[in-house]
């Protein structure tokens, strides 16, 4: 259990600092759907689609391949990490440099003419990412927890602060809603015309404030770039890679697919980019799902490899499994029969039309992070190429299913098509890990668990109280009855169950 409780405490430090930080980046979900329209949201919606696709091929599964090596015995850390960080400087400059030269060449094929410097600005901000990645690895290696904690949240503060300067403040004052005295200073600084422009710029400038925070790391080594020692890595990488694009499709891709596969007219008044729009920003409610996933990832990955060798790994990785799946469950109970007051985070009723779709991502990102927690077995055997299989069929059930569902269904498809992806994903790698690392995980415990919790979300859905106070009491109710159900069965001191 002492092992298990590092774990914990390194989660807490991650995630107290995750979930505080995302939760005030959450909060520019109302300021962007107050401010912009769906359609002008949807820009954001599809290019940050993109971004979270490309950065995989920025970083090309460095990052997790440096952890598997770093922590080999007789591994000279510091000759390593100036090897990496080398490389991926090297690549990221490239990269950058490509695609800010072919951004008008983009921005014409993505059907936003005038707008290639948005493109540049992501382009710099994924290059950055890149670079960081490996400064950050090494600080979670060494353990360093608060100081990453503490250069991410000053990060999301800088997002959050200019966000509501740019987007609220500065518009306002020209508006002379109020310090009108201000508008000259205001005029020197501030473009109306940029709008929903500032979103990408705001990102540029925070992430820039990485290189000062970082500046120990990123200087703190010497330039040696020499692929041959670092073939053995980029070997490992490769699947990751190919894993993380992948997952990438799986995650992000049915954004922009809606905007070129759902039928003109689907919605009634709403165009498709209006459409993307809605479904990004209600995405964005599963937040609360996907914080404590990636808290978990954090201190999980380098505590996987370290625990590896230890007799007791697979009872301590069922264990776990077992804890993240209540907590997670329990998350997707409270917000799902709750939506309705989550759902006022959304400003304006065109982006609450889809607060339908909320709950069934909601699962969908639970059976993610169940997935997280199962693809431990093929990190640990050094057998990558089964998390790239199991990606990429994922991938094409995600594009099948999409292009199947989104006719029919619209954004509603997109989000069962999410779930259908994931839980297929999970099942697979639990099939496959069985064989090649068995764990004891308790699958049929767990899988009766998240019908209850289905059970009780579909009861808060389809049992109307018209009245506000008891249809809040209700809902508490429910989320009482989950939680007491799982201290009588699961309470210390019971055995754990096995599948």
């Amino acid at each position: 259990m002492s092992v298990a409780k590092k774990l914990v405490g390194q989660t807490a430090v991650y995630g107290i600092s995750s979930i505080v930080g995302r939760a005030l980046t959450f909060l520019l979900v109302p300021l962007y759907t107050s401010r912009f329209e769906a359609a002008e949201y949807g820009i954001v919606t599809e290019l940050y689609a993109y971004v979270a696709f490309l950065n995989i091929l920025f970083t090309y599964g460095m990052e997790s391949a440096y952890f598997r090596f770093a922590t080999r015995p007789g591994t000279d850390r510091r000759l390593l990490y100036d090897q990496v960080l080398s490389l991926l400087l090297v690549s990221s400059v490239v990269l950058s440099g490509l695609l800010a030269l072919a951004s008008p060449a983009l921005a014409s094929l993505l059907h936003y003419p005038g707008r290639e410097k948005y493109l540049v600005w992501l382009a710099l901000v994924m290059g950055i990412d890149a670079v960081t990645a490996i400064a950050f690895a090494r600080l979670r290696l060494e353990n360093k927890a608060k100081k990453v904690a503490a250069v991410r949240f000053i990060n999301i503060l800088l997002n959050v602060g200019l966000s509501l300067f740019f987007i609220v403040l500065c518009p306002d004052i020209l508006a002379g809603k109020y310090l009108t005295g201000l508008q000259p200073l205001v005029r020197a600084v501030y473009s109306p015309q940029l709008r929903v422009g500032y979103v990408f710029l705001i990102g540029l400038l925070a992430n820039a404030c990485y290189l000062p925070m970082l500046w120990r790391e990123l200087t703190d080594f010497r330039f040696r770039l020499d692929l041959a020692p670092l073939r053995p890595m980029l070997q490992y990488a490769y699947p990751l890679m190919l894993m993380g694009l992948a997952g990438m499709i799986n995650e992000t891709f049915d954004r922009p697919l809606l905007k070129y596969w759902l039928p003109e007219g689907f919605y009634p008044g709403q165009s498709n980019q209006t459409a993307m729009g809605i479904y990004g920003a209600c995405y964005k409610l599963a937040i609360f799902m996907s914080l404590v996933i990636q808290a978990f990832r954090y201190a999980a990955e380098p505590f996987f490899f370290s625990q590896s060798t230890d007799k007791n790994s697979p009872a301590t990785f069922a264990l776990i499994l077992k804890w993240f799946t209540l907590s997670c469950a329990f998350i997707f109970v409270f917000i799902s029969v709750n939506i309705e007051d989550f759902g006022q985070l959304l400003r304006g009723p065109e982006y609450r039309s889809g607060l339908a779709v909320v709950p069934v991502l909601l699962l969908a990102n639970l059976f993610l992070g169940v997935y997280y927690n199962l693809s431990v077995w093929f990190k640990l055997t050094d057998k990558t190429y089964y998390g790239t299989y199991i990606s990429v069929g994922g991938a094409a059930l995600t594009v099948l299913l999409n292009f199947l569902l989104i006719p029919v269904l619209g954004y509603m498809g997109s989000a069962v098509t999410t779930l259908a992806c994931y839980a297929m994903m999970a099942i697979v790698c639990w099939r496959l890990g069985e064989k090649h690392f068995p764990v004891p995980y308790p699958v049929a415990r767990l899988a009766t668990w998240l019908a209850v919790a289905c059970a009780l979300v579909a009861i808060s859905w389809y049992v109307p109280v018209a009245d506000f106070w008891l249809r809040h009491a209700f809902h508490v109710g429910l989320c009482l009855v989950f939680l007491a159900l799982i201290f009588l069965v699961e309470r210390p001191g019971r055995r754990l169950a096995r599948a």
